[in-house]
């Protein structure tokens, strides 16, 4: 079925902010987790699977925390939700199946990078209204 926890949003939430930060080297995740009201350790359990994959790395001690091992352009979301949660659609039949294969559709289409730039626009955009 189409089962998707709040592990994916947050991780999503969290790569974004670390997209955002910039390539100015390591973000510690308790940074990450403060400017997305996210709990730490529930952030730091997520960052220790995606980091397994490749796609985060860690630099221990002072100045130390997460950076992206691949380009935030590269990873789709559905990588994410995937790697967090499982794959999206497993076991789903008739209708169940056309709603996931849409579902991977929309987040294969989606890289943290997209998601990002997204974010910035609406928040420019927002800026805007009086």
């Amino acid at each position: 079925m189409i089962s998707i926890t709040t592990k994916s949003p947050y991780a999503l939430e969290a790569l974004v902010e670390l997209h955002l930060h910039g390539p100015t080297g390591p973000v510690p995740i308790a940074e990450l987790a403060r400017r997305r009201g996210i709990p730490v350790q529930f952030l730091e359990q997520l960052f220790a699977n995606l980091r397994r994959a490749g796609i985060l790395r860690s630099q221990r001690g002072v100045g130390g925390g997460y950076s992206f091992a691949r380009a935030a352009a590269d990873v789709s979301v559905l990588e994410i939700v995937e790697l967090l949660d499982g794959p999206v659609g497993r076991g789903a039949s008739g209708v169940f199946a056309e709603a996931a294969e849409a579902a991977r559709s929309v987040l294969s289409a989606s890289t943290i990078a997209e998601v990002a730039d997204a974010e910035t626009r609406a928040a420019g955009a927002a800026m805007y209204h009086i």
